[in-house]
């Protein structure tokens, strides 16, 4: 592959990339893209679906972004008319204009439609962001198969997964493990928080969704209860996602028997985990990024009944944590279901807090797996689609 380190103007050509990004987390990912690939085609054209940072970047964006951006079954089902209006009349404009490759970025359910339709049309096409089809629903891999002439995945595992089946693909490096440096700034961020220095601090994320902190949120506190009950000078802090979040914390923090004092903060959840020692968290993205800041974590996780009995039969990795699936083993505890107590929690937590060898031990697993994944990237995705681009047009 080409050395993203080294890449001067490939070409002049006005070279179309049409790409396609649904979510924020794409948006920021579609603008490093396109400022690595200008660096590459300084004359190229960048149109389709995006947010603000991709316009910043000089993207045209033929719909509004937020217009896809739909959370919920309700919420689709109440636009499903506008979404399908929207996809149709991106095609007509594809289609009649053909890029020069089509780049769907994440929300799979939305493009990959659009690039194997692209593809039966004669158009190259990329997908950035794996599907989770390593994990469940493996079958899809016949459907990507015949949408993309290349995957980009964030992951190592992904990328072995999908040369199993024999269909191109790059390992990029995860956006996150380049921003995120190294060493944590722990004292600052307690300072910022005006947290004791000289006092361990517990980061407690129940999830982001209202029923997510809705089965979480009391185990957690309750479990943060019982470690208080043996560290009396733990401090404990929970980020919030936005306002609906906090109130519906600070009600469960309310409705605890015991008074327990608890630093609640909207936003800024990558700082509230760079100021702790341990983060007990929901499985999910965040414990990438507790990875990433080198923090000990204990994973705690409750689905209904039916929900979880569905899921454990669909599911066919043997971890759930980020970290877990990246190091192969079982580096921070998973305790799901009827495993997940306040104890069970709280002893977790407490063995992290205080066994110096296991905290340096993870300090360096988590070092290692972080400079796996810092890979730079916007570069490393910029050269493999240049490596697409150049094979069909030399």
């Amino acid at each position: 592959m080409t050395d993203p380190t080294d890449h001067p103007v490939i070409s002049t050509r006005k070279v179309t990339f049409a790409i396609v990004a649904g979510e924020a987390s794409g948006d920021i990912l579609g603008a490093g893209l396109i400022r690595s690939l200008r660096s590459r085609y300084p004359n190229a054209r960048f149109v389709g679906i995006g947010g603000e940072e991709m316009v910043a970047e000089g993207f045209h964006s033929l719909v509004p972004m937020e217009r896809l951006s739909v959370m919920g079954l309700v919420e689709v089902l109440g636009r499903l008319g506008e979404l399908f209006s929207i996809r149709a009349r991106l095609m007509d404009y594809l289609l009649a204009t053909p890029p020069d490759v089509v780049i769907g970025i994440d929300s799979p359910d939305f493009t990959l439609g659009i690039e194997r339709r692209c593809r039966d049309a004669g158009m190259l096409t990329a997908h950035y962001v794996s599907p989770s089809v390593w994990a469940w629903r493996q079958k899809r891999i016949f459907k990507i198969a015949k949408s993309v002439n290349l995957m980009l995945t964030l992951f190592p595992f992904e990328a072995r997964f999908y040369e199993e089946h024999n269909i191109p693909v790059a390992f990029v490096g995860h956006p996150l493990a380049d921003r995120i440096p190294m060493v944590p700034d722990t004292a600052g961020a307690r300072k910022a928080f005006g947290l004791r220095e000289d006092a361990p601090v517990l980061a407690i994320l129940p999830g982001s969704r209202g029923g997510e902190v809705e089965r979480l949120g009391t185990l957690f506190l309750e479990a943060a209860r019982w470690i208080q009950g043996r560290r009396p000078d733990l401090q404990l802090v929970i980020p919030c996602v936005n306002r609906e979040r906090e109130l519906q914390v600070r009600a469960l923090v309310e409705a605890l028997d015991v008074k327990l004092e608890v630093t609640i903060v909207r936003g800024r959840s990558r700082e509230v985990m760079a100021s702790s020692d341990v983060v007990l968290l929901a499985s999910g993205t965040a414990t990438l990024e507790a990875m990433l800041l080198k923090k000990p974590m204990v994973v705690g996780y409750r689905l209904s009944g039916f929900s979880y009995a569905l899921v454990s039969r669909l599911v066919k990795v043997p971890h759930v944590a980020l970290p877990n699936l990246l190091a192969r083993e079982l580096l921070v505890p998973e305790l799901l279901q009827d495993d997940a107590t306040p104890e069970t929690l709280g002893e977790a937590v407490l063995e992290r807090l205080e066994n110096e060898t296991e905290r340096a031990r993870l300090t360096e697993a988590f070092s290692r797996l972080h400079e796996q994944l810092r890979q730079n990237a916007d570069e490393q995705a910029a050269a493999a689609l240049s490596e697409l681009i150049e094979g069909r047009l030399s």
